[in-house]
């Protein structure tokens, strides 16, 4: 059913993204077991399968809903900041008032049947502080196997997307950019409406609050809406990309990718799992500065990099394209 967010004045000013990595870590939590969400992440569990064995990660499904329902928004509460360290948004998620948590527990735990009244759900509501604890340490154990491992190239992808939907904003307004954002989205007269087949339909004002534009990796195919007051309501959406995410070069692809854009400029852009400098790109690869500097002007031309300052440096990143170039796919 869908949910109507209807806009007024103050709220088309106060639209923003940000990338979460305390959100995606859940996403990942919950990627591990709904099967629906595999596809394009089929090589990434794979290769965390291992490290997920040995996590104990009941208490967060507990609270994770398999069919729709509500998840504690203090496990993930929308971020203050266009990008905070994971430790920051851990550490906001620690300092969460027992009271909120115990409120927001209830609500979570009514959604599965048997949950509130089991063993766990009980402790749980009986000394939320603990649970608060409890759950945060289970989320920093998650984060550190199955995607700080990866987060360079997660978040290069969610930096591309927003640079991507702030062109489109800033060239067509919001009519521009929630026509292209997931067909699940429509845009008309002001009210921006998400189908979603697992809630109610309902019409949310939103008072002022505008809205937060959070892409993910994770949360691959839906579109998720939450967060009651006093929180900033979000949509959650899936980033462009994510279908070359995870793939990786053969042999094949690296002949045909250094037969298309010359030796040099193939491993450049092979190479870059991680954001760099010209500078360490020039001593990564043997060659002089200047040739480094003209082979990633090409590169950011043609749409396979991007580029972002970081104090005095400017580093380089594989766009949605440049990563499904080099794993030899689309996105």
């Amino acid at each position: 059913m869908p949910l109507h967010m209807q806009f007024g004045a103050d709220d088309l000013l106060r639209c923003r993204f940000a990338i979460s990595p305390l959100c995606q870590t859940h996403e990942a939590v919950r990627t591990l077991r709904r099967t629906e969400r595999h596809g394009y992440h089929l090589p990434w569990l794979r290769r965390v399968r291992e490290a997920a064995a040995v996590l104990d990660l009941s208490q967060l499904w507990l609270l994770m809903p398999r069919r729709g329902g509500y998840t504690p928004d203090f496990l993930g509460p929308p971020p203050e900041v266009p990008y905070a360290p994971f430790e920051d948004e851990l550490a906001r998620m620690r300092a969460t008032d027992p009271a909120v948590a115990r409120r927001e527990l209830a609500l979570s735990l009514e959604c599965t049947p048997g949950a509130a009244d089991s063993a766990r759900g009980r402790a749980m509501l009986a000394d939320p502080a603990a649970a608060v604890a409890r759950l945060a340490e289970v989320t920093e154990r998650a984060w550190r196997a199955l995607v700080a491992p990866d987060w360079p190239r997660l978040r290069a992808l969610l930096e591309t997307d927003i640079a991507h939907r702030s062109r489109q904003l800033a060239e067509g307004g919001l009519e521009r950019l929630f026509a292209d954002l997931r067909p699940a989205l429509r845009w008309t007269d002001s009210t921006l409406t998400i189908r979603n087949s697992v809630v109610p339909a309902r019409t949310q004002e939103l008072a002022g609050r505008g809205v937060l534009l959070m892409p993910s990796v994770f949360v691959w195919p839906d579109v998720v809406s939450g967060f009651a007051p006093p929180w900033q309501p979000t949509v959650i959406y899936p980033a462009r990309g994510v279908g070359g995410l995870w793939r990786e070069p053969d042999e094949a692809t690296a002949d045909a990718l250094v037969r298309l854009l010359g030796a040099n400029r193939a491993a450049i852009l092979a190479g870059l799992e991680e954001p760099a400098s010209t500078s360490v790109l020039a001593l990564r690869h043997r060659l002089a500065p200047s040739s480094v500097s003209a082979h990633l002007s090409v590169l950011r031309a043609a749409g396979l990099l991007s580029s972002r300052r970081h104090g005095h440096q400017v580093l380089y990143e594989r766009t949605p394209l440049g990563m499904a170039l080099v794993g030899g796919g689309g996105g």
